[in-house]
């Protein structure tokens, strides 16, 4: 009986060890989904010691586009750069030539009208590096692991292209995966891709950039260059049910890759969350990463980014797309930014007295479009002629035809204006506004 007892406390012992073993072995990662332990997965790899912080040019920026090369051919996507990616140089001021590279990824939409035309989704690879400190008069190597800059926007960048491939019959436009080499060198690799490597930029209607996603808890944003259109764009998925929402911005929260694109006259949409305490510091490591609002970020990136590769494309600058129209017409048709003396409405020149005191005052939200939760933002076109009345009132960017309608119908029932003029005579000024159509929620 005592060989029994003594057996079955054995049992439960060793029972109770293996218990234990089990729990430190993986307790905190029992509960992880399959993206979160992709994203720890990418990030523990790319902000890793043996990556040395990824300067630009070094061995270990390499390895980072070895990696992100890798896993997105493991992910079914194409390569278009090779395993080490597109190389490139960039000259120093020293004189010396750093080499650098940019790893791109295709997935094709399905639509034969839209199937040629681009979104960009881009994330830097390099950071900081290694420097060398002195402490207590020795000297030591210190990483820049940079986890949260960018290892948590590559991750992002990695599992946001898994889940379009997953998708890609739903896509319209094709997707191309960028991973930016040198980004903190002048953003070099994206203007690379721009201005040398990349023969159809003109057929790219939008970018979105990723750069710093491992803080969500704290601030999620989107930096549009308060395009409107862009805006509009946000503000759409931003009403549709998501797990986090950004913030529009107006200021940029850092410089990144969005500003060789915006230079280029392409929109773009910057999402990060921010400037952290941890930020260009050998503290920035994998620890800091908060992984779950990372999953709830890429759940409304995939939703905003499917939204972008099937809807309209936006606009960079809606009055410089008029004054292209204009020039066009060949008619004696001046832009209202190029009149000396602008029109004037209710003795205003500014647009959005006449908006406030005219549009929004006897505009009439049409039933249709209220019982079917339409709403969005019109872009009309119109004429002030000589005389100052309105004239060939169009939409040059609509959203349904209830609204358009409307739109159109507002417009056209303005009371006169004050013409403008050029050069002391009265001229046909072309003009340009967006009507606004938004539901309230009670």
């Amino acid at each position: 009986m005592k060989r029994l007892l003594v057996l079955i406390a054995l049992l439960l012992g060793s029972h109770s060890v293996l218990s234990a073993q089990y729990r430190s072995a993986s307790y905190y990662e029992i509960d992880d989904s399959e993206v979160t332990s992709s994203l720890k997965n990418h990030i523990s790899y790319i902000s890793s010691a043996a990556l040395e912080g990824r300067a630009a040019g070094s061995e270990g920026e390499r390895m980072a586009a070895q990696y992100l090369s890798r896993t997105l051919e493991e992910y079914g996507i194409d390569v278009l750069s090779g395993a080490d990616g597109d190389i490139f140089g960039l000259k120093r001021p020293d004189g010396d030539t750093l080499v650098s590279r940019n790893v791109i990824g295709y997935i094709q939409g399905y639509d034969p009208a839209l199937r040629d035309r681009y979104v960009v989704i881009g994330a830097r690879m390099d950071n900081i590096g290694t420097r060398e400190v002195s402490v207590n008069g020795q000297t030591r190597t210190k990483i820049y692991y940079g986890a949260n800059g960018n290892a948590s926007g590559l991750a992002m960048l990695l599992e946001l292209a898994r889940m379009l491939q997953t998708n890609s019959v739903l896509l319209k436009r094709s997707v191309l995966i960028l991973g930016f080499g040198a980004s903190l060198e002048g953003n070099a690799g994206s203007w690379y891709f721009l201005n040398r490597a990349f023969k159809d930029a003109d057929k790219i209607d939008f970018m979105i950039n990723l750069d710093i996603l491992g803080g969500g808890d704290r601030a999620f944003y989107a930096f549009t260059s308060s395009n409107p259109d862009v805006n509009d764009m946000v503000n759409a998925v931003n009403a549709s049910l998501q797990p986090i929402t950004p913030e529009t911005v107006a200021r940029e929260p850092l410089p990144s890759d969005h500003r060789s694109f915006y230079a280029a006259q392409i929109p773009s949409v910057f999402f990060t969350t921010g400037v952290y305490p941890e930020y260009g510091s050998d503290r920035d490591s994998a620890s800091i990463i908060q992984y779950e609002a990372m999953e709830r970020e890429l759940e409304y990136l995939y939703s905003f980014t499917v939204s972008a590769l099937n809807g309209r494309a936006p606009l960079f600058d809606p009055s410089q797309d008029l004054k292209k129209k204009v020039s066009a017409s060949g008619k004696d048709i001046v832009d209202y930014y190029d009149c000396d003396y602008k029109p004037t409405f209710m003795g205003s020149t500014d647009i959005s007295r006449f908006m406030q005191r005219w549009v929004y005052a006897y505009l009439k939200y049409p039933d249709y479009a209220v019982e079917n939760g339409i709403q969005g933002r019109v872009l009309v076109d119109f004429i002030i002629d000589e005389r100052g009345k309105v004239k060939d009132v169009t939409v040059r960017r609509g959203v349904h035809s209830s609204l358009d309608d409307e739109a159109v119908r507002v417009i056209s029932a303005s009371p006169d204006w004050k013409p403008g003029r050029l050069k002391g005579k009265k001229v046909k000024t072309a003009m340009s506004v967006y009507v606004e159509f938004r539901l309230t929620r009670k």
